[in-house]
């Protein structure tokens, strides 16, 4: 199966941004893009049969329609993990802003969310809304 919703992420430095994200929480390279000026124009990341697509955000003022989080966020990512203990410790070692500890959920499951460097908030567990009841 793959994605149908793939969320679109704005970085301030992207480049960073995908060594981070691949270290803190697993991801993949799948493909990078840079534009002529050498920022990265985009970046495809997987994480089992999801994606996500982060690029170098463009400065305000700029006809930019996408802008990195300046304290706010009012979109985040849930993405299922087999472990939510094991993955908070190892965001957590990475540097994560752990907004919430791992928790068991009311609906099932385990999960955590936390802060990127810049800002985007993510979570993280294994209750999968996919699997068989």
């Amino acid at each position: 199966m793959r994605a149908s919703i793939i969320p679109t992420l704005p970085y301030r430095d992207a480049a960073a941004a995908v060594e981070w994200l691949c270290r803190a929480f697993g991801f993949e390279r799948r493909t990078l893009h840079r534009d002529p000026s050498g920022a990265v124009a985009f970046a495809q990341l997987t994480f089992g049969d999801g994606m996500i697509i982060l690029g170098t955000a463009r400065e305000e003022g700029t006809g930019a329609i996408q802008l990195p989080p300046l304290g706010h966020v009012t979109q985040s990512a849930y993405v299922i993990v087999e472990d939510a203990d094991a993955h908070h410790a190892r965001a957590r070692r990475a540097g994560a802003e752990i907004v919430a500890p791992p928790t068991d959920e009311p609906m099932g499951g385990r999960s955590y969310s936390c802060r990127d460097p810049e800002g985007h908030l993510w979570h993280f567990g294994t209750y999968d809304p996919w699997a068989p009841r």
